[in-house]
């Protein structure tokens, strides 16, 4: 189907807007908030990773429920509602600084409950744009959705650099609440109409989180697909950890010139998601994630080559560019393949279990990493990790999960283990 019948979808439209916006604003927040952890607070790698893992925890413990949750509530008020809640917690990080209680400690109990937040808003917005667009446009309009993402990572990087030399890295951050509130206007105006919400209790979550689970895990290609990206959320975990230590401390590079090597892996994301769909329908969905997968490492060991400032800046650079360009081929193949296969009653099950078991493996890996890299140092961790992406590609390749295409569709009431 064609991009004019994509745009011509309202609903998509502002939904679009809505995840470019926060998605400018994520970037942003991201840069501000590791320099703040190891320039202003000095906690290093270590507290790089501890406060990442507080982000990610609320997946740890809640994303099944949630997920539950979401399937039985109407979508678009729990996005708007968590887009507010998340502006009003940024804006507590510069609070924090003006009172003189900013802490690792009390940046992590924000960044959890912000991660709180984001669970709900991820298993809900994942689950919503199936019904605002039909499945066959489901892999464009994630790409859609990723080339957005690509420019705000171009953008934002950059410009979270140039706030935090100009303003300092919290009040950087009142940038992020800003755009999130866009995010929730533009929500809210999205002209579809959803059936009422079910009663939220407790009553039957264990059954239905089973039935979720079963469907994922079960699934002979979104099995090997889900286990094989938990396994990709360890390993760049443990990467990110050190990512921006060894940059500013080893490297000896200044924030603005982070913020300037991490845009060029939005401008590869940019390329890599114009040619998603591309590539998707000619050799399948599966190939070009496993692919993308083995090329993610390649990308961390050009990081971990870095020799110097300028060199280095250079090869982080061109590193950043190559995970880029494969995560923006892989990701809308991914999640089309995900949503098109699951069953409507399934989406917000299917999307909150696999992205809070993500999360768990970064409040795992995070940490992990950062001990590491603050021991024995930055670039042993980041050439494991390399060596790890090519492995788990490897295992990939060996299951059903290669023959995966997007022309699958199930039928009504299909169970796991079925690629109807």
């Amino acid at each position: 189907m064609s991009e004019e019948r994509l745009r011509t979808r309202p609903g998509f439209v502002r939904f679009w807007t809505a995840s470019t916006a926060a998605g400018f604003g994520s970037y942003v927040s991201a840069l501000a908030l590791q320099v703040l952890v190891v320039q202003v607070l000095e906690a290093g790698a270590t507290g790089v990773g501890l406060v990442n893992a507080a982000r990610w925890l609320p997946y740890l413990l809640f994303g099944i429920v949630a997920g539950v949750l979401v399937d039985r509530a109407r979508r678009r008020p729990v996005l708007v509602g968590a887009d507010v809640a998340r502006a009003l917690l940024l804006t507590a990080v510069p609070a924090l600084a003006l009172t003189g209680y900013l802490s690792v400690w009390s940046l992590m109990v924000a960044m959890a409950l912000f991660g709180l937040m984001s669970l709900l808003h991820d298993a809900a917005s994942q689950s919503y744009l199936p019904r605002l667009v039909p499945g066959p446009l489901l892999v464009r309009a994630n790409a859609r959705l990723d080339q957005s993402d690509a420019l705000a990572q171009t953008t934002g990087p950059v410009v979270a650099g140039a706030l935090v030399s100009i303003l300092t890295a919290p009040w950087a951050m009142l940038v992020d609440a800003a755009t999130r509130l866009v995010s929730a206007f533009m929500i809210a105006r999205i002209p579809i109409e959803e059936a009422p919400s079910q009663k939220l209790t407790l009553r039957g979550v264990g059954r239905e989180a089973r039935e979720g689970l079963g469907w994922l895990y079960r699934h002979r290609t979104l099995g090997p697909q889900t286990i094989g990206t938990h396994a990709w959320f360890l390993f760049n975990a443990a990467a990110g950890a050190v990512l921006a230590p060894y940059v500013l401390t080893e490297l000896g590079l200044s924030a603005f010139t982070l913020g300037l090597v991490l845009a060029i892996g939005g401008t590869g994301a940019l390329l890599g998601s114009l040619s998603a769909v591309r590539l998707g329908t000619r050799f399948g969905a599966g190939r070009v994630a496993i692919a993308s997968m083995a090329v993610n490492g390649v990308g961390w060991a050009i990081m971990a080559i870095g020799v110097g400032p300028w060199a280095g800046a250079l090869l982080v650079g061109l590193g950043q560019a190559v995970l880029g360009y494969s995560m923006g081929t892989s990701n809308p193949n991914e999640m089309g393949y995900r949503q098109v296969v699951t069953p409507d009653h399934l989406q917000g099950r299917t999307n909150a279990t696999a992205r809070s078991i993500n999360r768990a493996m970064v409040v795992v890996g995070a940490p992990v990493g950062g001990l590491v890299g603050d021991a024995i140092g930055f670039q042993p961790v980041l050439l494991v990790t390399a060596v790890g992406f090519v492995a788990i590609a490897a295992i990939l390749w060996l299951t059903p999960y290669r023959g995966a295409r997007l022309e699958e569709r199930p039928e009504p009431g299909a169970g796991p283990g079925s690629d109807q």
